[in-house]
């Protein structure tokens, strides 16, 4: 009985790394770090930061510098299962 209880652990022990592979998701840090390049690069976007939502769940956060249907019409609703909020904040300036 041992012998076929070690085959069958070594038998299913690739499967289950695979599934925790394919389970791992990346931080939200980590998707915001990915993308905020080419969010940056949209017309009237000017941040791109992390928040949370109005049920405390993290969400990114787009600001813009004011309302840019064109640009707001190709902005995701989600990036890599995390939520995508937008948000009209005006003009970012250095101080």
């Amino acid at each position: 009985m041992n012998r076929q209880l070690l085959f069958i652990i070594l038998l299913l022990l690739p499967v289950a790394a695979l599934s925790e592979d394919f389970s791992m998701s990346h931080s939200i840090q980590e998707v915001k770090a990915k993308h905020e390049d080419h969010l940056m690069a949209l017309p009237g976007v000017v941040s791109v930061g992390i928040s949370k939502d109005k049920d405390g769940n993290l969400v990114i956060m787009i600001g813009m510098d004011g309302p840019r249907p064109e640009t707001e019409a190709r902005l995701p609703h989600s990036l890599e299962g995390y939520s995508v909020l937008v948000r009209i904040i005006g003009t970012v300036k250095a101080q």
